[in-house]
């Protein structure tokens, strides 16, 4: 099959910045080694994103998504997530517009637990361009479904999902920067045997105490 290929990402911006500086918890040397691994793909590299972040519930990977999906947006994409859940993906949602809370980036939540009228309204907004993070259930992927310009799509807990799912998605867009998200923990030796297949960043350290830093001005 002939290969995907979309403009490098911009480097790092002042939104960028600012979004790392938020950060209430001191980062994990785990957690910079995935950003940086993502970074390198997505700035140097006009290949689509493939790439597996594994690590346990807690050890900070939907933070590293976030970063990456604003990243998204500040090349000019839309970033999607998709959860096998409308709770998990509630939490996210809730998540991030704490994360984003004063920043110009917009973000909606898309489930089955909207009214239809609620669907029509982000569906319109997602086509138009108005909304730039989606995060939502498989719903996200239904063929009514138009984006605007996506470019990153996560996938949250990606075994959860089915093997139609998945197929589709590649179908979607060859050219989709795709970050899969896994609580799977894999042992070292079968990691360095997968490494080579597929992208793989592994988070292995928990956040250490998990209390917020203090900044002193």
């Amino acid at each position: 099959g002939e290969v995907a290929i979309r403009p490098a990402y911009a480097e790092d911006t002042e939104i960028d910045a600012q979004i790392a500086a938020d950060f209430p918890y001191e980062e994990t040397p785990d957690q910079i080694q995935a950003m940086e691994d993502i970074k390198k793909d997505l700035e140097k590299s006009e290949k689509p994103l493939d790439r597996i972040v594994c690590g346990d519930v807690g050890f900070g990977k939907t933070e590293v998504a976030l970063r990456i999906m604003v990243k998204a947006v500040n090349s000019g994409y839309q970033a999607a997530m998709i959860c096998p859940t409308t709770i998990l993906a509630s939490q996210h949602f809730q998540t991030f517009q704490k994360r984003l809370g004063n920043l110009p980036i917009k973000v909606d939540l898309l489930s089955r637990l909207q009214s239809k009228k609620e669907q029509k309204e982000i569906m319109k907004k997602l086509q138009e361009g108005q909304i730039d993070l989606i995060i939502g259930t498989h719903r996200v992927l239904s063929n009514d479904i138009e984006f605007k310009n996506l470019g990153l799509l996560v996938i949250d807990d990606e075994q959860r999902f089915g093997v139609r799912q998945k197929e589709k998605l590649k179908k979607m867009r060859a050219s989709l920067d795709i970050l899969s998200l896994s609580a799977t923990p894999i042992p070292r030796t079968l990691y360095l045997a997968l490494s080579s297949l597929k992208n793989i960043s592994v988070i292995q350290t928990p956040p250490p105490y998990r209390l917020p830093v203090k900044t002193n001005i």
